[in-house]
């Protein structure tokens, strides 16, 4: 199968930027100006209490005393500045902290759920195809399935790719209704009919009235007769049943459908409903074929005798009434005098 390969893309953290405090309006000072006038300020100040409490010291002394005044007091306001600078990136870094905390954690969450989620995809693709391995279908033609299916996706025409996707649709559909034992389509559908002759393996049971008369004469029953034809060498027993209402329907083109069915080595009989008894008339409406006594194969007409839907049923109380009435049909039909096989006009 083709393997996808999905990069995954990691969130990098990223800082919170700070509001910034909106500037005052007016005339501001430089820092380092503020800064001097006001160690020059402390200075004067120092100047002139030292010189005012203690005048015997002298100039000299006075004004080292206010230069050492002034000099603590420039390196207070470093100190002070030092400190508020300190106290901002501490709270600049304890933000980026959180936030790099937080987008880890994000950051986990997302790629935690990212490899769960892929690793639930290996897992239900491992168990499926591990289901398919045990089960009587053909793993190579389910891997072929999903194969073509991608390399129909890959094709550059949306016209292909969307009747892909809908065959494919179709397809899922019509194995979901079978793994719940029935499924069905409008109309006739001879491709089932066929493919399902191809399957068999012990017996094919179908009766077949006036509606489908015309069928017979058709390509798809020549490739219908063929897939008997074959399913006989495989020592399939195959009883057909040509029901009509009365004997006067039971014509030379049924007597000659009849006998070159039987040429075949299929068992077919013609009968007239109105020659049994009515316990063996139950339910004999329309057309029915049960394969392997497992399936039945269903058309339903309308009320214009038109072929409206042909449905598939295994459900094994269903079969088993099929079988219960075929049985009565065919069992009738022996007990007749000529046996279900057709007279010529001259007898």
């Amino acid at each position: 199968m083709t393997t996808t390969t999905t990069t995954t893309t990691v969130a990098t953290p990223h800082r919170t930027i700070q509001p910034t405090r909106p500037e005052p309006r007016g005339l501001r000072f430089p820092p380092v100006l503020v800064k001097i006038l006001v160690t020059a300020l402390v200075f004067l100040v120092a100047y002139l209490v030292t010189n005012a409490l203690d005048q015997d010291q002298g100039d000299v002394w006075n004004l080292t005393a206010s230069i050492v005044i002034g000099g603590a007091a420039l390196i207070v306001q470093y100190l002070v500045d030092f400190e508020r600078r300190l106290e901002q990136i501490e709270t600049s870094q304890a933000q980026l902290i959180r936030d790099v905390k937080d987008n880890l954690i994000s950051h986990h969450v997302a790629l935690t759920e990212l490899v769960d989620d892929r690793f639930a995809r290996i897992s239900e693709a491992t168990e499926l195809f591990s289901n398919v391995d045990r089960s009587v279908l053909r793993s190579d033609g389910v891997v072929k399935l999903a194969r073509s299916a991608t390399e129909c996706g890959q094709l550059n025409n949306e016209t292909v790719k969307t009747f892909a996707s809908e065959e494919i649709e179709r397809l899922a559909g019509l194995l979901e209704n079978l793994s719940n034992r029935s499924t069905d389509c409008l109309g006739e559908n001879q491709d089932w009919l066929i493919g399902l002759t191809h399957c068999i393996k012990r017996s094919l049971d179908a009766t077949s009235t006036s509606v489908d008369r015309d069928f017979w004469g058709s390509e798809p029953a020549a490739r219908y007769l063929e897939a008997q034809s074959d399913a006989v060498q495989r020592e399939v027993e195959i009883r057909r049943l040509f029901l009509v209402n009365v004997p006067e329907e039971i014509d030379d083109e049924l007597r000659e459908l009849c006998n070159n069915q039987r040429a075949l080595e299929i068992d077919a009989r013609v009968v007239a409903l109105s020659e049994l008894p009515p316990w063996a008339q139950l339910g004999t409406k329309s057309d029915f074929i049960v394969f392997d006594r497992e399936l039945s194969y269903e058309i339903d007409q309308d009320t214009k005798d038109v072929n409206a839907k042909t449905t598939l049923n295994a459900r094994p109380s269903h079969v088993e009434h099929r079988m219960r009435q075929f049985t009565r049909l065919w069992e009738a039909t022996v007990n007749l005098p000529h046996k279900g096989i057709p007279p010529t006009t001259d007898e």
